[in-house]
């Protein structure tokens, strides 16, 4: 036996850039040196295996009419499923849906929004730590392919239930299924790309757990088959295991991007006296060297509010309070944590700005985040959103709307940047009840 370094002489980059290569896993493959036994025979097979290694792909959507921030709940919900898969050593690749349309999108002077890449909002890096994931854009050019093998249509069971149970069944396809079938081929929007196509679709009936989708993949796809499985509807799994390490290890990874973070931390540096390390809530680049304990984080010297109104005026009034009724609840507050600033996120119209600000006139100063043309030409509204969401985590205080995702991520952001319990989960009350019941705690685990 003999050691050369027989690998230096072949073309590194192009192996570590192929389709089925390293951009889809922890790291590259570094090769420096390799063992040559017998001649070239442990060469031949150490190729081989690397040339045929065919990565599996794990593409999923979710209802159109479903929110930016019910989308990023299913992300963890899918995410779990490819590190479950790959605990049983299915080496399954996430290919990020683009961010669409949404109702809650209202400028309207910047068109329709969608194909909207997540390296926009959230660092793609971050996400990697917790399981490898690649843009839909990006798989296209790397993989070359535009079409998807299997399709699995989520859908309820349509006799319903009086008792739930755990099931899951191929059944018809319902009335709402979307996809047309066009010369063999099963259309469908497809994140907006026309060109895309699955071969195969099956409809799913579905009471049950994330798990319960993932070993229907295990036993029911042969690998050398089938590459590519599309989970639709992927908010109809449940969680496995809400609230525990695997799941908040996931949380921990969707931090936003570099640009996002910096424009909200512009901000607060400059309408709200606020700073990572005045606040205590300097972060490390890697999430997972990260140990936080509750408490440990001050925030800055103001109180931010998420106000929820449009259509829960109207689907949730019993739960939310009036303009007059959110201004009084915030001027108690203000009053009790000795604090002068409150920062307002709200989607109320801009009469009902003007009308709390009439309230709040001799008791507050009010801050609210308004972009540039040119932040918001970069950013988009759902990009906006997020820069008000992490100007809300790093407040001394937040209070935010009962039932509303939008109040649940902050949350979320408070308990990973370590805000003391107390001061993170709290909800407005309608007018009605001042002691109505406050948000379920969380706690992170890490």
């Amino acid at each position: 036996m003999h050691t050369v370094n027989c690998i230096n002489k072949l073309p590194l980059k192009t192996i570590a850039e192929s389709p089925y290569g390293t951009v889809h896993v922890r790291g590259r493959i570094r090769l420096r040196t390799f063992i040559c036994v017998g001649g070239f025979v442990w060469m031949f097979f150490y190729f081989y295996h690397i040339l045929f290694l065919v990565f599996r792909y794990l593409h999923y959507d979710v209802n159109p009419a479903e929110g930016q921030n019910l989308r990023r709940d299913v992300y963890i919900r899918v995410a779990s499923m490819v590190h479950y898969l790959r605990e049983k050593g299915h080496d399954f690749v996430l290919v990020l849906p683009p961010w669409g349309s949404s109702i809650h999108h209202r400028s309207h002077q910047l068109g329709y929004q969608h194909r909207i890449p997540w390296k926009l909002w959230f660092d793609l890096e971050s996400l990697n730590r917790f399981i490898p994931v690649i843009e839909l854009e990006d798989y296209f050019r790397e993989t070359g392919r535009t079409s998807i093998d299997v399709v699995y249509f989520l859908q309820p069971f349509p006799e319903g239930f009086t008792e739930w149970s755990q099931k899951m069944e191929f059944r018809p396809c319902i009335k709402s299924f979307y996809y047309q079938q066009v010369e063999g081929k099963f259309k469908y929007s497809f994140w907006g790309y026309p060109e895309v196509y699955a071969k195969n679709v099956s409809c799913l009936s579905l009471q049950g757990y994330v798990s319960d989708v993932a070993n229907l993949i295990i036993n029911d796809t042969d690998p050398t088959k089938i590459q590519s499985i599309m989970v639709d509807r992927a908010e109809v799994m449940l969680h496995d295991g809400f609230g525990s390490n695997i799941h908040w290890k996931c949380r921990r990874s969707m931090r936003y991007s570099a640009a996002i973070r910096k424009a909200a931390d512009d901000f607060r540096r400059e309408e709200l006296n606020s700073d990572d390390v005045t606040d205590k809530t300097e972060i490390l680049d890697d999430w997972t060297l990260m140990k936080v304990k509750p408490g440990q984080a001050i925030g800055g010297p103001y109180l931010a509010v998420h106000l929820r109104r449009r259509d829960f005026v109207t689907s949730r009034s019993k739960q939310i309070p009036t303009v007059k009724g959110a201004a009084e609840q915030i001027s108690k507050l203000l009053k009790m944590l000795k604090l002068e600033v409150v920062y307002v996120s709200t989607d109320a119209p801009e009469t009902e700005v003007d009308e709390l600000k009439a309230f709040l006139n001799e008791t507050a100063v009010i801050k609210r985040f308004k972009p540039t043309d040119a932040q918001l030409q970069k950013f988009l509204d759902g990009g906006v959103a997020t820069i008000e969401q992490w100007i809300c985590a790093h407040a001394k205080y937040f209070i935010g709307t009962a039932e509303s995702t939008f109040s649940f991520r902050i949350q979320e952001d408070r308990e990973i940047l370590g805000f003391s319990h107390n001061t993170t989960f709290n909800c407005l009350c309608p007018d009605h009840n001042l002691n109505c019941e406050q948000p379920a705690k969380w706690y992170m685990k890490q």
